[in-house]
């Protein structure tokens, strides 16, 4: 089977926009492809984070991963750091890799804007750890979408460049684009984020779920119940697109725009289509916190047998180096 890479920072907190976004088209790719998906924690230590909180968040997202269906019958689930060949490959790549190609990505500009007390080596070389992840599988295809673009086309240019310079080794990985809507936060401004707290995590208690929902921004140019809105700019709307029927859709469009429903009410409509999906997720979940120990299992598992691909690998990778061994 052709295989898939691709992994997900330890935030906790995951929320609709990992769901819908990634976390669901994983699960779906299981039936076709050799998936392999690991909760990336070396990349997670570049920006400042709570130390006694890494251990607990990195569970935590194993657990929800494993809630969400990725069973490890189906794919291989790690944690990153479990595999040092990761990062030992990342600094065989950092001698490909020109300064001038990490200092264009957008993320890395992004990211010295938001941090600036703390622009590091880790965030400029973020993307070559990335290429690493995947290439040290030798994986074809990395499920992303449109903002991780760039990351994935550096990899098939650090692919390129170690296959020049060494031999033929490394594939050069392709893009699965998501085709899922980009669901904005609930200020309907930005991209939905637990550092902005604009988001709504997934294991929320249905109470504060609803409430951010209740409270989230829609057509703000319809001021009153009686204006008509229009859909396409709306956020809930392209919510709904993610867990609503075509037929719902098309009566929220009509009912937004002719002012014959509020916005209120497309909203308990909506909240009731997500939970009718997310619920058994949460229970799944709940039923996970209750045996741990099986979640630890299965990353443990996982590790070691991406662990067995990935020192296979850096057996070529040395060797074709010319490193003593």
């Amino acid at each position: 089977m052709k295989r898939i890479f691709s992994g997900i920072q330890p935030t906790g907190d995951i929320h609709l926009g990992n769901y819908v976004g990634a976390i669901r088209n994983w699960v779906y790719l299981t039936e076709e492809y050799d998936c392999i998906y690991c909760v990336v924690d070396y990349h997670a230590i570049t920006i400042a984070y709570e130390i006694e909180e890494m251990k607990k968040r990195t569970l935590e997202t194993a657990l929800i991963l494993l809630a969400c269906g990725l069973s490890p019958d189906k794919c291989k689930m790690f944690v990153q750091s479990h595999v040092r060949e990761h990062t030992e490959l990342a600094w065989i790549f950092n001698c490909v890799t020109p300064i001038g190609e990490l200092e264009r990505m957008t993320q890395f500009k992004d990211k010295s804007r938001q941090h600036r007390a703390n622009i590091n080596m880790g965030l400029m070389g973020y993307p070559v750890l990335q290429a690493a992840d995947i290439l040290i599988y030798k994986a074809g295809y990395v499920p992303v979408g449109e903002d991780q673009v760039q990351h994935v086309e550096l990899s098939r240019e650090v692919a390129r460049k170690f296959n020049a310079r060494y031999g033929n080794i490394f594939p050069e990985p392709q893009v699965i684009l998501s085709m899922a809507p980009k669901i904005l936060g609930v200020d309907g401004a930005s991209k939905m984020s637990k550092s902005m707290n604009n988001y709504i995590g997934l294991l929320e208690d249905t109470d504060t779920m609803w409430e951010k929902l209740r409270t989230a921004v829609t057509d703000v140019n319809r001021v009153r119940r009686k204006d008509p809105g229009d859909p396409s700019v709306c956020n809930i709307f392209t919510i709904h697109r993610a867990f609503s029927p075509n037929q719902t859709l098309l009566d929220i469009d009509s009912g937004c725009r002719s002012a014959s429903i509020g916005c209120i009410d497309c909203k308990k409509t909506l909240f009731a289509n997500m939970m009718a999906e997310l619920n058994p997720i949460r229970e799944r979940a709940a039923s996970l916190n209750n045996d741990i120990d099986y979640v630890v299992d299965v990353i443990k598992t996982g590790a070691d047998k991406c662990r067995a691909i990935a020192e296979k690998t850096m057996d070529e990778v040395r060797a074709a180096i010319g490193v003593f061994v």
